[in-house]
């Protein structure tokens, strides 16, 4: 299966330029571009998604493979949680979306049952290794687990495609 099967790593809203407003410009380029990225990832024969389900990058590229699933239902989108009640803290429209995805997922994992340090470490290493290919959304900084995911990515070998909000 892993060779059929892409993960998602990306920012949170904090990260991006226009923060939480998903009716700016640029976010809705950004969200067009990913789902073309992904449809494009379809056509070169992925059928499993892996999404780490945190706010932002994730939640929007697990609501595009679900987007495109309505087409083609070999897709299976997994959704791969670092713990239960990784949304505890969030706004309630983000926990409905996310519970809303959950239950449309193929599959749920969980890393871990309990919050604990490293399990959003361990969440992102999951997602690489259940992979063949990693697409970011990504502004290059150093710091961060998008970029620790990237740079595991690359060190495991696999196939990395990268989208800056910022570009």
């Amino acid at each position: 299966m892993i060779e059929r099967c892409c993960a998602f790593t990306g920012h949170r809203p904090k990260k991006f330029p226009w923060g939480y407003n998903e009716a700016d410009a640029r976010c809705l380029a950004l969200k067009k571009t990913l789902a073309e990225e992904i449809a494009k990832l379809v056509e070169a024969g992925y059928t499993d998604f892996l999404s780490g389900m945190a706010e932002g990058a994730d939640t929007w590229a697990a609501l595009a493979v679900l987007a495109l699933k309505k087409e083609n239902p070999a897709l299976k989108l997994h959704c791969v949680l670092p713990c239960e009640g990784q949304a505890d803290g969030w706004s309630a429209s983000a926990r409905e979306l996310y519970h809303s995805i959950l239950e449309q997922a193929d599959e749920v994992v969980y890393v871990s049952r309990e919050y604990q340090d490293g399990c959003m470490l361990k969440r992102n290493r999951y997602l690489v290794d259940h992979a063949a290919c990693l697409l970011a959304v990504y502004n290059g900084e150093r710091r961060g687990g998008t970029a620790m995911t990237v740079r595991y990515a690359r060190k495991l070998g696999r196939e990395v495609s990268i989208l800056n909000p910022n570009a």
